[in-house]
């Protein structure tokens, strides 16, 4: 494996391992604040971060490479408001959208196409993931701050997201 390549998966693993944290310290605080939904919808995507990270973790092993367990910092665990949970959400989603791009764009320039083909998969998910996080995040800027809207939203966030995902693209 291109060391290059290796050291940038390997950097995608922490990437994902610590939006699997952070989403989890996020879940957290909404369960605290009484938020049984966005608490339930950031445990599964911080479960789902956990399976992009193993998956990556896999594809590195099985291509010969060296996977680094990273050390991670301790996640923002503290927010203000749903909306600022759910724009540190979409901050994220942006950010790991611009790692794997880079990511592909040094497949390229080294030609390695395996690699290059693996991502593909990585790129629909950011897609989906940024799309959601938009797509919350819009809602709660339509509700503002109406306790009734956010009682609303919480008691909904599951079914918005399972409809979304449903959507045509």
């Amino acid at each position: 494996m291109n060391s290059t390549i290796e050291k940038l998966l390997n950097d995608q693993i922490k990437y994902e391992a610590s939006a699997a944290m952070q989403y989890l310290a996020m879940a957290s605080w909404a369960d605290i604040e009484g938020y049984s939904g966005v608490a339930e919808f950031f445990y599964a995507q911080s479960e789902e971060e956990r399976l992009h990270m193993t998956k990556l973790v896999k594809f590195v092993n099985e291509r010969g490479g060296k996977v680094i367990v990273p050390a991670l910092e301790k996640p923002k665990g503290d927010f203000n408001s749903l909306n600022a949970l759910f724009e540190k959400f979409l901050n994220s989603e942006i950010f790991v959208t611009e790692q794997i791009n880079h990511i592909i764009y040094e497949c390229l320039q080294h030609k390695d196409y395996n690699v290059h083909n693996f991502m593909q998969w990585y790129v629909t998910e950011q897609l989906e993931e940024e799309a959601t996080a938009r797509t919350l995040l819009d809602k709660l800027n339509i509700i503002g701050e109406d306790k009734s809207g956010h009682y609303m939203f919480d008691r909904d966030i599951l079914t918005i997201v399972a409809d979304a995902g449903e959507a045509p693209v």
